[in-house]
C-alpha cells in the first residue's frame, strides 16, 4: 500500500474537485491510500456521497491556508497550520508516506518541499519536470520547465540525470536526451549551453543525442528535453497554449458553416476526439520535482478532478518505481569534477 498525502485546499477548484480526484483515484487502485490535509468542515461535505474505501482515505484538519498572494518562504514558516506546510511535514517525517501532491501556489510548493522535505545529497538544484504528448503517441519531460530560470552547466548536467531517471521510472527503457537549444549543431547557443553540450557528452548513464530546437521537443524523437528554468517554462506554456489554439481554431471551423458541422457529424468526429485526446496535456498529471528526498507533484493550479486524480497516481507510479533511489544510484557514476561544480 503506497501512501499520496494531498494538498485539499490547493488550487482554484479546492476542496471540491481536489477531493474528487483524490476519491477517483482510489477507486481506481486498490493498492493506494490517500491523506487530505485541510480545513475538515469544507472537505467532509465533498466527500458526502461519494462511494470509496474509508479505511484507506484520512483527513487531518488544518485551520490555515496558502494562497498565491503569500510571499512563499514567508508563507512556510509563518502558516506552520496551512494544508501545505502540514501535508509536507507529514511526508518528511511518515515513513509510509511516499508522495505529494499540489495545485497550490507552484512558488510555495516548491520552497516548501526544499526547506521542508530536503534536497537528494548531490543534487545541486531540484527542478520541475512536467510532460508533454509526443506526435508519435509517447511522451516527453521537460526539466526544467520553471524552478530555475538562471543555471549552470552543472545544473543542466543533473536536469538531465534526474530527467532520465524519472523518464526510466515511468517506462521508457533507454530515454533519449536532447539539449534545448537555437540549433542543432554543436557549436549553436550561449557559453552555458556550447559547456552543457560537451559536458552532456562526456556524461555517462545518460544517452545523449545532442542539440535539439524548441519544433523538436514533441517530436517524438526524445524523451527528456533538458532546458534551463527560464526557456523551458515558456516551451511549456507555448505547447500548452498551442494546443488550446489549434483545438479552439478546429471547433470554430466546425461551426462555420452547414457543410462543415455534417462533414464532422458523419466523418470526422472520431478523428477529432482521438485528437483531443493527444493534445490533453491534464491527463499526465502535474510536474514532478525532482531532486527533492520523496516525491513531490505539482498540479496546475486550475486543475478538474481528472488532472487529480492522474496527479495521484502518478506520484504513487513514481514512488513505486524507486525514482528518488535510481536518481541517488545514477549520482554515483558521475564525474566528480561536475558534481563538485554547484
Amino acid at each position: 500500500m503506497i501512501k499520496i498525502v494531498v494538498d485539499a485546499m490547493g488550487g482554484d477548484n479546492a476542496p471540491q474537485e481536489i477531493v474528487k480526484g483524490a476519491v477517483q483515484a482510489l477507486q481506481r487502485d486498490a493498492e493506494l491510500s490517500v491523506v487530505l490535509t485541510g480545513d475538515k468542515a469544507k472537505i467532509e461535505p465533498c466527500l458526502a456521497g461519494m462511494a470509496y474505501d474509508a479505511a484507506r482515505l484520512q483527513v487531518v484538519h488544518c485551520s490555515e491556508v496558502i494562497t498565491n498572494d503569500d510571499v512563499p518562504t514567508l508563507a512556510i514558516r509563518q502558516k506552520k497550520d496551512s494544508s501545505l506546510v502540514v501535508a509536507l511535514k507529514m511526508l518528511k517525517e511518515d515513513e509510509e508516506a511516499q508522495g505529494f501532491v499540489s495545485a497550490g501556489s507552484t512558488g510555495a510548493v516548491l520552497t516548501g518541499a526544499l526547506l521542508r522535505v530536503g534536497r537528494i545529497r548531490g543534487i545541486s538544484r531540484p527542478a520541475v519536470c512536467p510532460a508533454l504528448p509526443t506526435a508519435k503517441g509517447g511522451k516527453v519531460f521537460i526539466i526544467d520547465a520553471g524552478a530555475n530560470a538562471e543555471c549552470k552547466p552543472v545544473n543542466l548536467c543533473h536536469f538531465a540525470i534526474m530527467g532520465t531517471a524519472y523518464a526510466k521510472a515511468m517506462g521508457v527503457k533507454d530515454p533519449c536526451v536532447g539539449l534545448v537549444t537555437n540549433g542543432t549543431e554543436e557549436h549553436k547557443g550561449d557559453p552555458l549551453h556550447q559547456e552543457t553540450f560537451h559536458l552532456l557528452k562526456k556524461l555517462q548513464g545518460i544517452r545523449f543525442v545532442g542539440n535539439v530546437e524548441g519544433r523538436d521537443i514533441m517530436s517524438g524523437d526524445i524523451d527528456v528535453a533538458v532546458c534551463d528554468g527560464f526557456s523551458g517554462n515558456i516551451a511549456l506554456k507555448t505547447a500548452e497554449g498551442t494546443a488550446l489554439a489549434v483545438m479552439s481554431v478546429i471547433k470554430q471551423n466546425i461551426k462555420s458553416s452547414l457543410a462543415a458541422k455534417i462533414g464532422y457529424a458523419l466523418f470526422m468526429r472520431g478523428a477529432f476526439k482521438k485528437i483531443k485526446k493527444v493534445l490533453d496535456y491534464s491527463k499526465y498529471g502535474g510536474a514532478v520535482l525532482l531532486g527533492i528526498e520523496k516525491v513531490v507533484v505539482k498540479s496546475h493550479g486550475s486543475s478538474k478532478a481528472e488532472s487529480i486524480c492522474a496527479s495521484v497516481l502518478q506520484a504513487k507510479e513514481a514512488a513505486e518505481s524507486g525514482l528518488v533511489g535510481e536518481i541517488r544510484q545514477m549520482l554515483t557514476g558521475i564525474d566528480l569534477e561536475i558534481a563538485q561544480d554547484a
